[in-house]
């Protein structure tokens, strides 16, 4: 096995950071073949916004996305982005639909699975990690970088020797904003390294430059598997090139045995798949130096500029952008990843524009009262005071408070489900599954559906 193995991320993160997560099926399938021949060691092609975006945007099924490509992909692994307690939704859901979740994306074709938190609470990821081990799944738990006071190389390597407890396989460092240096970089993979033995996977951003420098660096201290984008869905806010870091790595003692040649059909085919989404292509060409200036992801600061020019405040940017660390800091410290970005920045604006702590969002008031996790630092007691009055907040984990969800929600979608996973999809997504299942199966029935067709490519776990 080569030194360094690349994870190709064109089927999820390039494109859900490019072209919003439009990329549809069909623009896939053609491709996979050539993909699995090129030498990836996993391709991440599932999780994250993919769920959502495929039904609301696509109008696809996004299990039948995963099998779809399952049946496609024989050498590289399939992995897959999920949000700890939140999985690919965008609140905390119960450790029953937790579990059911984990063992569907495995049952359906999942090798790999990607877990994280936004505040790094592991807590968070306890009942996920706990599934994807008992599915015999590859387990990497994930590191939210960011900076601030109180993260530092020692607070990392803890958490990193933790994940190892918690049964993790690998540990990816997920530096979502791409404030990761490569001097940084070296020295957080070392720390790791010292407490840990098991593979290193870096994922970064290339928003403020930085990140092939940081891949590199990061390589030559110890890590084994980077994140790479083909190259017409690389740079900008994805990830760096895979044909360059394959070039820059090649005839070394850190070549990934990937032959450049195999990767120039993958490029052909995305060249004209980008062509395709060129409208929804991103105005930012070069570097954001703004991103390095406040520590803030690339996709933070742009809805942060969308949502003041809806207000016709576009004037305030400056402002809002200088209140992001006060209010950071009020809720100690969160890393800028989803959902904690969009929160944070929505309390500074909202400070900003009614005056600081005049009011507060209702996700605001839930993160004080600690149903998001635990903070990474203690937060300011009067801004809690303020958001919450008298009520009390939880301490344990968040979702010991969240009532089992499954059993209601198969009798809720009984009349449109065709298959188990669309209970899941009822959960995580009920507004848009009540659109799209009656859709999708107004003209058949189950008897019309043979049982080849709901697990061709799948082997539904009992």
């Amino acid at each position: 096995m080569p030194k360094v193995r690349i994870t190709e991320t064109a089927l999820r993160d390039a494109h859900q950071s490019l072209i919003a997560t439009r990329m549809a099926t069909e623009d896939m399938l053609p491709i996979l073949d050539k993909m699995d021949e090129a030498g990836y060691w996993a391709l991440e092609m599932w999780g994250g916004a993919t769920f959502d975006s495929c039904m609301r945007f696509l109008n696809e099924d996004p299990w039948e996305r995963l099998r779809l490509i399952r049946k496609r992909i024989k050498k590289a692994k399939l992995q897959m982005l999920l949000r700890g307690q939140n999985l690919v939704g965008y609140r905390h859901y119960a450790d029953d639909t937790v579990r059911e979740f984990v063992k569907r994306a495995v049952g359906n074709g999942i090798d790999i699975i990607r877990c994280f938190d936004a505040l790094n609470d592991l807590r968070n990821v306890e009942v996920a990690a706990d599934q994807v081990k008992r599915e015999k799944a590859h387990l990497q738990l994930c590191i939210s970088y960011t900076l601030s006071p109180v993260h530092t190389l020692e607070s990392f390597a803890d958490m990193a020797e933790k994940m190892t407890q918690m049964g993790a396989d690998s540990i990816a460092i997920k530096d979502m904003a791409g404030l990761l240096n490569p001097i940084d970089c070296a020295k957080l993979v070392v720390a790791i390294k010292q407490k840990t033995n098991v593979p290193i996977e870096l994922h970064s951003h290339y928003t403020t430059g930085l990140a092939s420098m940081t891949y590199f660096a990061g390589i030559a201290a110890g890590a084994e598997i980077i994140d790479t984008a083909i190259s017409p869905f690389a740079l900008g806010t994805s990830q760096p090139p895979t044909e360059s870091m394959v070039a820059a790595l090649a005839d070394s003692e850190y070549d990934t045995g990937i032959d450049i040649e195999k990767l120039l059909p993958v490029c052909e085919h995305f060249k004209k798949v980008r062509e395709k989404y060129k409208k929804l292509l991103p105005e930012m060409a070069g570097v954001n130096i703004n991103i390095l200036r406040y520590q803030i992801p690339g996709g933070m600061y742009s809805n942060m500029v969308n949502q003041l020019k809806e207000m016709n405040a576009i004037d305030k940017l400056e402002d809002v952008l200088n209140e992001v660390p006060v209010v950071r800091k009020a809720m100690g410290y969160p890393p800028l990843v989803t959902p904690s970005s969009q929160m944070v920045g929505t309390q500074a604006t909202v400070n900003v524009l009614r005056g600081r702590w005049k009011s507060f969002p209702k996700e605001i008031r839930q993160y004080f009262l600690g149903y998001y996790g635990k903070p990474p630092a203690d937060v300011d007691p009067e801004v809690q005071k303020l958001a919450i009055g008298n009520e009390e907040p939880i301490t344990c984990r968040p979702g010991e408070k969240i009532a089992p969800e499954m059993e209601q929600a198969r009798k809720d979608c009984a009349a449109w489900s065709l298959q188990p996973e669309d209970a899941l999809t009822w959960i995580m997504f009920p507004q848009v599954a009540k659109d799209f299942l009656p859709a999708k199966y107004a003209k058949k029935t189950k008897r019309d559906v043979g049982l080849q067709e709901l697990v061709d490519g799948a082997a539904y776990p009992a």
